[in-house]
């Protein structure tokens, strides 16, 4: 991941409302898991400082650095009256949002942003040059939808490796939170079984050789399996209706790894019901 010690959960604001909530959820993942909190904001150009095309006029970036201080202030003093104890400290960058928060995510156990709307959509448009959480160094949470108080965490299982680092983050965020825990494994008629296995027994199979050193170093959580017939977006956007995180690995089986991500964690970064959480492994990097 590229960082020592306690590196901080950051979060990425702009003034917005679903970056307001998204920085609120970063302040409870900053204390449940005992690390500082980082609030981050870029304001440049997308392509300008650092080897970009262009270069924004001096007076424009001056009002710009004002105007991300006074946001980075409120954010700040916001954050520390709804969660005290927590270690906030700030940060603005002048480079465009992508880059700055490419970068950023170097140093962060985690990186948080609100709902892809509006400007915040473009961070994940699916594009192999702008798709933040395909790129990011850590883990992205996209805040979204309405966590559930009493919800189980969800994450999404199909035997990859991908998959494999996304139940490690969503075995350690089910205990933190003292939350029960659900492993889904989606197939589909284009799915291929073990040999002499039908499809209901694979996934059965896939689930516990997957699951069972996870729930050794986890005996905490408790734990729901649950295989399907249906394709992997919607059984996991019909799970995260009451869940309080669903976890996936930012590509399934297949397809050119790390360039975008795969269409069920765009359709969930987009659709679902709950924060999303986006893991990559160092492989990708």
């Amino acid at each position: 991941m590229g960082t020592t010690g306690n590196p901080p959960v950051v979060v990425a604001v702009d003034g917005s409302e679903t970056a307001a909530a998204a920085a609120l959820w970063a302040a409870g993942e900053a204390a449940r898991r005992h690390a500082p909190l980082l609030v981050f904001t870029a304001y440049g150009y997308e392509d300008a400082a650092f080897g970009g095309k262009m270069s924004p006029p001096s007076d424009w970036l001056e009002f710009k650095e004002t105007e991300a201080d006074e946001l980075l202030r409120t954010t700040r003093a916001t954050l520390e009256a709804a969660v005290p104890g927590v270690d906030v400290s700030t940060e603005a960058s002048d480079r465009g949002p992508v880059p700055g928060l490419l970068e950023v995510s170097a140093r962060a156990r985690i990186l948080v942003t609100g709902e892809p709307v509006g400007a915040i959509a473009g961070l994940f448009s699916g594009s192999p040059d702008v798709d933040l959480a395909a790129h990011a160094h850590c883990p992205v949470v996209v805040v979204r939808g309405n966590e559930s108080a009493d919800g189980p965490v969800v994450v999404g299982v199909d035997g990859s490796p991908l998959s494999e680092a996304a139940i490690a983050w969503a075995f350690e965020e089910a205990s933190l939170r003292n939350a029960p825990l659900v492993a889904l494994h989606a197939w589909h008629d284009g799915d291929v079984a073990f040999p002499g296995e039908g499809l209901q027994d694979s996934g059965r199979r896939l689930l516990a050789q997957r699951l069972a050193g996870w729930q050794e170093k986890y005996p905490d959580v408790q734990l729901e399996r649950r295989v399907s017939r249906d394709k992997p977006r919607s059984r996991l956007l019909s799970a995260s209706r009451g869940a309080r995180l669903v976890v996936v690995g930012s590509r399934g089986r297949g397809g050119f790894a790390g360039l975008v991500l795969g269409s069920t964690s765009q359709a969930l970064l987009h659709h679902a019901a709950c924060p999303v959480m986006v893991v990559r492994t160092e492989e990708e990097k």
